[in-house]
């Protein structure tokens, strides 16, 4: 067969298979930072492999989790501040499967762009490592994805994969009864939902990300990209000392949404708006988008990521085991007879 040497590329075509290379080389030390037991082999096989055993389970049973991190990614990326988001992508992730009482224990990503940067890309994925190592899960692989003519500019997207596991008859939501206590621990600012909103807000308000924040020191990009906390080993040392009923992640519909969740049927849960004060990133919202406080509830977290269902005899002792663990915690109310969230007194 000949060759007839002036034919197209790949490269020709937009695919730089040199810059995918370049990209794995750089994400092998940043993976390797996340090894832990039941980690079997390093990045670039056709799968991953991993050890229940080794892990310390007997009888496990396996939880998955995806997510990516919505419309933040819009402003990460015009920002440039990219450092961040791959956090949000675990976190949103490894928060959902400690909810179902797992704990992480491998994760995956995809990243896609319509032309690969090689130095972004690897702060993005630099992000999911310390993301995973502070998680406790291994970062094991991944998919990046050159897709010239899907994503334009510098756009990209990703997707995380969580996998986790516990022992069988272990699993979240159990038990829950009325008189339950409700412990909500703080989040660090928006996390990774309601950023539509975020952003025309923000538009609204005649600002750009650079400039000053109205609630915060520095540029407003920077303040509204705090990455979405990490509730892992908390939840986990708290579900291990015993109380501990449900857990709720409070993402995308707020607390009125994602607390009832994980009440059984017939039960439902009231919440004094007074336990805790609104961040100042949620009264500017409020206040410069004129968002109604019914309408901030199920849009945002408004201070609260996580909430504990716990037994009301271990209350104060799982309340003290999360404030060690470095959590700011709030007693918010509890769980009776009806459905749904009632909400008592205003948020401050």
């Amino acid at each position: 067969m000949t060759d007839c040497g002036n034919g197209l590329t790949y490269a020709d075509a937009g695919v730089d298979i040199d810059a995918g290379n370049a990209l794995v080389a750089r994400i092998g030390p940043m993976a390797a930072r996340t090894a832990r037991p039941g980690t079997m082999a390093g990045l670039g096989g056709f799968g991953a492999l991993f050890d229940l055993k080794e892990a310390g389970y007997r009888d496990p049973i396996l939880v998955a989790a995806t997510d990516g991190v919505g419309t933040k990614l819009r402003l990460a990326i015009d920002t440039g501040l990219l450092d961040g988001v791959g956090i949000d992508l675990v976190a949103m992730c490894v928060n959902d499967l400690v909810c179902q009482g797992a704990e992480p224990l491998l994760f995956l990503d995809y990243f896609a762009a319509g032309r690969l940067d090689v130095d972004r890309a690897a702060a993005v994925i630099d992000g999911i490592a310390r993301g995973c190592a502070a998680a406790g899960c291994a970062l094991v692989g991944g998919e990046t994805a050159e897709m010239p003519g899907m994503y334009h500019g510098g756009d990209f997207d990703l997707a995380g994969f969580a996998v986790g596991a516990m022992e069988r008859g272990s699993d979240l939501p159990r038990g829950v009864a009325a008189g339950d206590v409700l412990l909500g621990l703080a989040s660090d600012g928006v996390h990774s939902n309601g950023f539509s909103l975020v952003r025309r807000i923000a538009a609204a308000a005649g600002l750009g990300w650079d400039d000053a924040a109205p609630f915060a020191d520095g540029p407003l990009g920077a303040a509204l990209l705090v990455p979405t906390r990490l509730y892992v080993r908390p939840a986990l040392a708290a579900i291990r000392a015993g109380g501990v009923r449900a857990l709720a992640h409070i993402t995308g519909g707020g607390l009125t949404e994602n607390l009832p969740r994980v009440l059984p049927e017939g039960l439902g849960a009231t919440i004094d708006l007074g336990a805790w004060s609104l961040p100042p990133v949620f009264r500017w919202l409020r206040e410069a988008g004129g968002v109604a406080e019914a309408e901030m509830l199920r849009t945002f977290n408004c201070g609260i990521g996580m909430v504990a269902v716990v037994s009301p005899d271990r209350a104060a002792l799982l309340a003290a085991l999360l404030r060690d663990a470095g959590e700011t915690v709030a007693v918010l109310g509890t769980v009776g007879p009806g459905q749904g969230v009632r909400y008592a007194g205003r948020l401050a």
